[in-house]
């Protein structure tokens, strides 16, 4: 291999490195496993390229052509044997000199999230970070499920309803968080982003995580969705994905049918919170939340209000404040 060609090869190397080091930095992988992969090849990488400069510099300074066979001498009468080579120069590591080219991270085109694709989490996320101007896009057992234009009867306006009734409970309850449309990292192959949940903040005791770059891992206590009709994925594959990664309870309000489906895990398997007569459910994960159901799917937000207020006056919500403290 003539100078020319090892130089190109030392350019290539480096930007390996700089590659992969860009991406452990930047969290671009994010499995543990993975992770360690990528270090050991930065180091690999690292070395080669230290070699290949090397190489180079006692080539240039030399003549002598480098071949995977061997050392080619060429002509004696220009080239000192490899042993004078050894004893007349120091074998060196220089810093080369910075890359002008090596393509950045940034410059490298994403392919953009399809409906239905088949996806790692990991890829999947690096694709929906790569399209901001997306509202709303899913992996749920590996399949991508992106948002349709959002109706204000069928989702906006009970979408709203939940949402402030999760609040105005959170916002009385030490250690308890609501969040609207927050992304939550489940497990290798789901990433759901729901239209809001509650949960009890880690530092109390709760399960869902808040990662460095702000996205919740982790189960929620409490997962609301707002679906179409009981033929959603809401309520088939979604709901197999909370149920096995342990959210303690499920809200489900079916705008068409004109029903909130409540559930609550028992034994690993989500069964239904029954309505009491007057049509108010009690969560059993967050004492004190009472919804009207039937006020809340009528729209008759005072009642819901009412209800709200009742629960967080009762003895058990006042026994759940007292008892969460820091861990």
């Amino acid at each position: 291999m003539r100078p020319h060609r090892i130089f190109q090869a030392v350019n290539s190397s480096v930007i390996n490195v700089h590659l992969i080091s860009r991406a452990l930095d930047r969290q671009l992988i994010f499995d543990a496993a993975a992770s360690e992969k990528f270090r050991k090849l930065l180091a690999q990488q690292l070395a080669f390229s230290q070699i290949q400069l090397v190489t180079f510099c006692i080539m240039e300074t030399t003549g002598i052509c480098w071949s995977p066979s061997g050392v080619h001498l060429g002509d004696a009468r220009r080239h000192a044997p490899l042993t004078v080579v050894r004893k007349r120069f120091s074998v060196y590591s220089a810093p080369m000199a910075p890359l002008t080219d090596v393509p950045s991270l940034d410059a490298i085109e994403v392919p953009p999230l399809e409906a239905g694709d088949h996806l790692s989490r990991a890829e999947f996320h690096r694709r929906y970070a790569a399209m901001p101007d997306l509202k709303k896009a899913e992996l749920i057992e590996g399949i991508v499920h992106m948002g349709s234009p959002v109706r204000h009867d069928q989702h906006g306006k009970p979408h709203g309803a939940i949402v402030w009734s999760l609040q105005h409970y959170a916002v009385l309850t030490p250690g308890v968080e609501a969040s609207d449309n927050p992304t939550v990292i489940l497990d290798g192959d789901n990433e759901p982003q729901p239209d809001a949940i509650l949960r009890i903040l880690p530092e109390f005791g709760g399960c869902c995580q808040t990662t460095p770059k702000g996205y919740l891992q982790g189960p929620p206590e409490l997962v609301a969705e707002i679906t179409a009709s009981s033929a959603s994925y809401d309520l088939h594959e979604k709901k197999r994905v909370y149920q096995r990664c342990g959210a303690l309870e499920y809200l489900v309000w079916k705008v068409r049918e004109k029903e909130i489906l409540w559930l609550r895990l028992v034994d690993g398997v989500y069964a239904p919170i029954e309505p009491e007569c007057s049509g108010v459910v009690r969560s059993q994960a967050f004492p004190g939340l009472w919804l009207d159901v039937c006020a809340l799917v009528g729209g008759d937000l005072a009642q819901v209000l009412t209800t709200l207020q009742a629960g967080l006056a009762s003895p058990e919500h006042a026994a759940f404040c007292a008892g969460i403290r820091p861990a």
